[in-house]
């Protein structure tokens, strides 16, 4: 796909984005799982406990891991568009302290991030590029991921370009 307006430029991008789970996710999903399961200990036991604590996290885990996923899709899918359409993009990596799920898209215009609440029923994206950001649904980011590509690329990678020009 290309944007009107791109030109040949290419970085060094693998094609790949990285797994980035939130350790404040789990930390919730852990907090939430014992606390309900310790309301079934004075009902059911101990062993009851025990079993309800485990199909909770697990449950809770698994709706990190799909919000995970599918904000690691996106990610993946905008910098595709913006690498098509001739953005140069340097790399992708993820915020190393481990407690948010970001990546960061490295580029000659700056750095952009994106990231987002990683729990599938109600994950959400966001985007920031030289301190402005915006949030959106991930769903309907996914959805709408040309458009938003497109939006997102001339904002971007073309702000530089028009500035080149006028000089």
């Amino acid at each position: 796909m290309q944007f009107e307006g791109s030109s040949d430029r290419t970085g060094d991008w693998s094609g790949t984005v990285p797994t980035a789970f939130d350790a404040r996710v789990v930390a919730l999903v852990l907090a939430t799982a014992a606390l309900a399961a310790s309301v079934n200990v004075p009902h059911g036991g101990f062993a009851m406990a025990g079993v309800a604590f485990l199909l909770l996290t697990a449950g809770g885990l698994a709706v990190h891991w799909l919000g995970e996923r599918k904000l690691r899709r996106v990610t993946a899918e905008l910098v595709e568009r913006w690498s098509d359409a001739g953005g140069t993009i340097d790399g992708v990596s993820r915020t190393s302290d481990g407690m948010r799920t970001e990546w960061v898209v490295h580029t000659p215009d700056g750095d952009v991030t994106v990231g987002g609440v990683p729990v599938v029923p109600m994950a959400r994206l966001s985007v920031e590029w030289q301190g402005v950001g915006d949030t959106m649904d991930a769903g309907e980011a996914e959805e709408n991921v040309d458009r938003l590509a497109e939006t997102l690329y001339e904002e971007i990678f073309e702000i530089r370009a028009t500035a080149e020009q006028t000089r």
